[in-house]
């Protein structure tokens, strides 16, 4: 997928354009007193990585299993680690604390094999939010599906999460990849909204942006080899316009946001989180950037440049960030980033 050089050509067929859809006036993110962000599955699993304050990291023994080889006949196992992303999103106002699902991962069990390991009753989820509908954010729904908690439970998502998608190999092949059924996720329980625009969840305390309008100069999107399905042929599908966000507003610190992909580009999310908010600065960004592969390589710098102008406190790419977007961004932010790891908890409080 992102392995192809990027060619005059296919930037200015992916050049970022306005949102489809009204633009939202800002509105007001009620400020949290703590906001704690569990990534409960990520690419990496690192069970060496220390904690410290603010950030609790899984231990290397998160549970048992049965070993044959070993005695007493078991031994210990820890996180999974996979192409995908989920995080437990939980906003603390006074005494009112509201988590939020943000993603489910790749796979149907990674993120409640992980959960359980890590103690972390899902039942208890307010909402589900859907960063976009890319299968390796959405699998663990079938995990999920059927558990105690979950009938009846919201789930937001942009309207095109549905979007056929597929990806196109040399040689004329195309790799089809799995569509959300709408159908499938109603009969399971789940309650369905679909929101263009922002919305707000947990008493007014997290943000779910939306689509996200597209103004920088430099994130230009998926390579040509992304395609969707328009009902007679398939397209190109640079912007995937699905891709939203969670913002949350830590009182006398700022923004707190997390992205599933950030296929929307980094400083798009930032820039509008910003603009809808009213709140200039960014406190932590954690999550997917999707910056990794040939094609997206011109965008590291213009990308690393302008996460240093708006110095985050808090800088946890995770996912799709790719190891050179990694090493650029901890040579630049060295006090601000950290590694992130299935199991990691962030623990972000107000001043």
């Amino acid at each position: 997928m992102c392995t192809d050089p990027a060619t005059d050509g296919t930037v200015a067929a992916a050049m970022p354009r306005p949102a489809v859809g009204p633009a939202a006036d800002p509105i007001t993110l009620e400020p949290v007193d703590e906001v704690t962000v569990t990534t409960l599955v990520d690419n990496v699993y690192d069970a060496l990585l220390t904690s410290d304050d603010t950030i609790t990291r899984a231990p290397l023994a998160a549970g048992t299993a049965q070993a044959p080889q070993f005695e007493p006949g078991r031994t210990h196992v820890g996180l999974i680690a996979e192409h995908g992303f989920s995080a437990l999103v939980t906003a603390r106002r006074g005494a009112t604390t509201t988590p939020v699902l943000f993603d489910t991962g790749l796979s149907p069990e990674a993120m409640v094999t992980n959960a359980g390991r890590l103690g972390i009753d899902l039942s208890g989820v307010h909402a589900i939010v859907l960063s976009h509908g890319h299968f390796d954010h959405a699998g663990g729904l079938a995990g999920l599906a059927g558990r105690q908690g979950t009938r009846s439970l919201p789930m937001v998502v942009h309207p095109l999460v549905w979007t056929r998608r597929r990806l196109a190999l040399p040689g004329g092949r195309a790799d089809d990849w799995p569509t959300l059924s709408k159908g499938a996720l109603t009969s399971e329980g789940f309650e369905v909204i679909e929101r263009r625009q922002p919305s707000l969840v947990a008493g007014g305390s997290i943000l779910i942006t939306g689509e996200v309008d597209r103004t920088t100069d430099f994130e230009h999107g998926m390579p040509p080899t992304h395609q969707h399905w328009t009902g007679t042929t398939w397209e190109p599908d640079p912007l995937v316009l699905d891709d939203q966000a969670l913002v949350v507003n830590v009182r006398g610190k700022g923004l707190v946001i997390v992205t599933g992909c950030g296929h929307a580009g980094a400083i798009n999310i930032v820039r509008h989180a910003q603009r809808l908010t009213g709140v200039p600065r960014l406190h932590a960004l954690l999550g997917g950037l999707h910056l990794s592969g040939a094609y997206f390589t011109p965008t590291i710098g213009p990308t690393v440049h302008a996460l240093t102008e708006l110095a985050p406190d808090l800088l946890a790419p995770g996912h799709c960030t790719g190891w050179r977007a990694q090493h650029t961004l901890a040579a630049a932010l060295p006090d601000s980033w950290i590694q992130g790891s299935s199991g990691t908890r962030y623990q972000l409080t107000a001043s």
